[in-house]
């Protein structure tokens, strides 16, 4: 056994986000267009230089489909929709922007390495406040937003068509005064490059060189889908939603629909699966397997929970090295044997997370001594052995120098020389080596902490799988009325539920995650499930339209309120004190002044006496004038029950107010006439508490809004809600005290 090879599969798993916002049918973020450019390309053509390294790639297929999108349905995103705006054409929101969004990549190598492009930082700011934004916004010629929309595009591709590629390496050298039509062929030839991934796959798959796995399509957590309360298996004491959620049906459907789509792409069904972050469980693995999948992979914490062992990983690894985990294992599930193999963590989190601080060459020799370690102690035992290496296959490059392609270069030389190690395709080996040992009970849990706490348990998670579930149940009693419902609206409405299951939202809600960009993730999810109800013919509640993230939650006001007030409803301004002590709310405040746009309301007012709540509305066009006729103005409570006050100036020195609730058939009706209302100067109205049905200490959340007619034109606060507490007599002290 001591001349056999150590054999080791590198599964690289290429995922991103569902970026497609249902409402815009515009890719919301570039991510996928720009890892296209950098990653997935190259991760397999490199290995053209290596004949001798096999490899795994699993790729998800909501990934492949937003590639697809871009290449063969002419997608776009909003990124490239203003780096192909002539710069000289842009808006002042534009400009800002860009300035907020196109220095988003890793600077120390993919920025600070070309100095126009450090130049074009510097001359921004490293902080990117809004006032320092519009302070740039001032400072940047035309031609410094050109330069920039060009380097935030060029950075993103890839050494091998920098070396390569003769436009790219014209601009490399140029490296300032960019012109439009350079900047429009770089964009041409990013779709290009995008192009080029799929049939290089194919190729490496016909040279018997690579295995292409899948992922359930939309990457959701299949264990959470079939039963939510499988989660306290490993943490009894986690808090769940209050739906609870069990529908292995859309975990069926997610895990078929993955393996038909692959065998559509590549022309084989897959073998392997990646489940979504390496989540299992015996009811999920049971899908797996139904579906023909011949094979899994998740993490060794898995394996280590499953057969109630340890490892006797030292933290230098340099003791107790765990044979256990070097080879593949089975179960029996759906009448077919499924055979798992599990992830080394330590030498994939060491690739993934540590290797990127070190010169590549020293990294490379870590890891092969690594590798002959574990050879070593091994080689003691009977059979042959596997080291799994699995991680990401995009993220982590943009942390190495020249995003990897020295370490890989590196590790791939020194493998193919060393007769000791033995690269494989997962399926490859499985077929040689079946595995001999099966697993009897399969332990529930992710790649991460052998948990599922980063999708569910934290008070955003679970409001996100409320969501999910309250959206579902809305879809099921849609389809059994079917009423003037088509069949294609409905698989519409279908897949964007499937959407808004995937892994990715509740990965950036909760406190482990953030991205920068949290709240385009949340207000995305939101969208899939509120394009639902769109798509039947419905208004989704008005719960859907607020944030999950917290602190996105209530509005933070311009002024808070500090006492009782009770101001004369007169439609003008009495006195200066009447409304001193309100809680302020100026539109115009928010983001600073570059920011401002022409919104209607220019302030809102609110505060209360124990009976009465009071708004005060000021507006920029003038209320005695024609100007106002077919605005309404609308005060929506979101909560403790849901209603709206409607407020219209039919014309002049006329004006009604009237509260109405929703049916059961989700239409509003009147239940309240208004009276104590006024506009002249201001907008100022009472809504008696027993009107809108709240006692004291509930709280009150609402949102201002205008429309014409059926349009929204304008919502405030933009996310979240206004809020308060339903006054007790000792308001003000606690107030004072406060």
């Amino acid at each position: 056994m001591k001349d056999s090879p150590l054999h080791i599969a590198f599964l690289w798993h290429m995922h991103q986000p569902y970026y497609l916002d249902p409402l815009s049918n515009k890719f919301v973020m570039p991510w996928v267009r720009l890892h296209g450019i950098k990653d997935y390309y190259d991760m397999v053509a490199i290995l053209e230089d290596y004949p001798s390294i096999h490899q795994t790639i699993n790729m998800v297929p909501s990934l492949i489909e937003q590639i697809l999108k871009y290449t063969d349905s002419g997608a776009a995103d909003e990124y490239m929709d203003l780096t192909l705006k002539p710069a000289a054409d842009l808006t002042v929101q534009d400009k800002l922007f860009i300035l907020q969004n196109f220095f988003s990549l890793q600077w120390d190598n993919m920025l600070f390495v070309y100095p126009r492009y450090r130049d074009l930082l510097e001359k921004r700011g490293y902080e990117p406040r809004p006032q320092a934004l519009e302070r740039a916004c001032r400072k940047f010629t035309t031609q410094d937003f050109l330069d920039l929309q060009v380097w935030f595009n060029l950075s993103w591709f890839d050494p091998i068509f920098k070396e390569s590629d003769p436009l790219l390496k014209h601009l490399l050298k140029k490296g300032h005064d960019f012109s439009e039509e350079e900047k429009g062929e770089l964009i041409k030839r990013q779709i290009e490059v995008l192009r080029m991934i799929i049939p290089e796959y194919k190729k490496m798959m016909e040279r018997k060189q690579i295995e292409v796995t899948t992922s359930p399509y939309y990457h959701p957590i299949l264990p959470l889908l079939c039963n939510t309360e499988v989660a306290r298996i490993a943490l009894p004491g986690l808090i769940l939603p209050k739906k609870k959620f069990r529908h292995p049906e859309d975990a069926k459907t997610q895990i078929e629909r993955a393996v038909s789509y692959h065998k559509e792409i590549f022309g084989v069904p897959p073998k392997g699966m990646w489940p979504s972050e390496g989540s299992v469980s015996e009811e999920s693995l049971s899908l797996i397997a139904g579906a023909g999948i011949k094979w899994i992979a998740t993490d060794e914490e898995i394996l280590a929970k499953s057969l109630d062992i340890h490892l006797h990983r030292g933290l230098s690894g340099d003791d107790g090295i765990p044979e256990a985990l070097y080879k593949p294992y089975y179960m029996e599930k759906q009448g077919a044997r499924i055979s798992m193999i599990f992830r080394d963590h330590q030498l994939s989190d060491l690739i993934g997370f540590v290797y990127s601080k070190w010169d590549s060459k020293k990294a490379v020799e870590d890891l092969i001594e690594r590798l002959h370690r574990i050879r070593q102690a091994v080689s003691v035992h009977d059979g042959d052995h596997l080291v799994s290496i699995i991680l990401d296959g995009e993220n982590a490059w943009e942390h190495y120098k020249n995003d990897g392609r020295d370490f890989l270069s590196y590790l791939y030389e020194r493998l193919s020389k060393e007769s000791a190690f033995k690269t494989v395709r997962v399926s490859d080996y499985l077929q040689d080596h079946p595995p001999e040992i099966g697993i009897e009970r399969l332990f529930p849990g992710s790649w991460i902490n052998h948990n599922f706490k980063i999708w569910i348990g934290h008070e955003e998670d679970n409001a996100a799988w409320d969501l999910v579930k309250e959206t579902r149940d809305f879809l099921v009693s849609a389809q059994r009325r079917m009423e003037g419902i088509d069949k294609n609206r409905m698989d519409d409405a279908w897949e964007k539920l499937y959407i808004a299951e995937g892994s990715d939202w509740c990965w950036w809600f909760g406190e482990e995650h953030n991205s920068g960009m949290d709240e385009k993730f949340d207000r995305l999810f939101r969208s899939q499930l509120i394009g639902i109800y769109k798509i039947l013919g419905k208004e989704p509640p008005e719960h859907y339209q607020i944030p999950l993230l917290r602190e996105e939650r209530k509005s933070k006001l311009t002024k808070e309120l500090v006492a009782f007030i009770c101001p004369r409803i007169d439609g003008i301004v009495t006195s200066y004190y009447e409304w001193l002590p309100a809680g302020i709310y100026d539109p115009a405040a928010i983001g600073g002044a570059m920011h401002q746009v022409d919104s209607i309301i220019s302030g809102i007012y609110y505060g209360f006496d124990l009976d009465n709540l009071f708004i005060r509305l000021d507006t920029r066009i003038g209320l005695s004038t024609h100007a106002i006729s077919g605005i309404i103005f609308s005060i929506q409570i979101i909560r403790p029950r849901v209603s709206r006050i409607e407020i219209k100036i039919p014309q002049p020195e006329k004006i009604t107010a009237s509260q109405y609730e929703k049916s059961k058939d989700g239409r509003w009706y009147k239940i309240y006439d208004i009276g104590d209302v006024a506009a002249r100067e201001i907008i100022e109205m009472a809504i008696p508490f027993r009107a809108m049905k709240v006692t004291i200490n509930e709280e009150v959340q609402f949102i201002v809004s205008v429309f014409r007619g059926e349009e929204e034109l304008e919502r405030w606060p933009k996310s979240g809600y206004f809020s308060f507490d339903v006054p007790t007599e000792e308001f003000e002290a606690i107030r004072w005290c406060v």
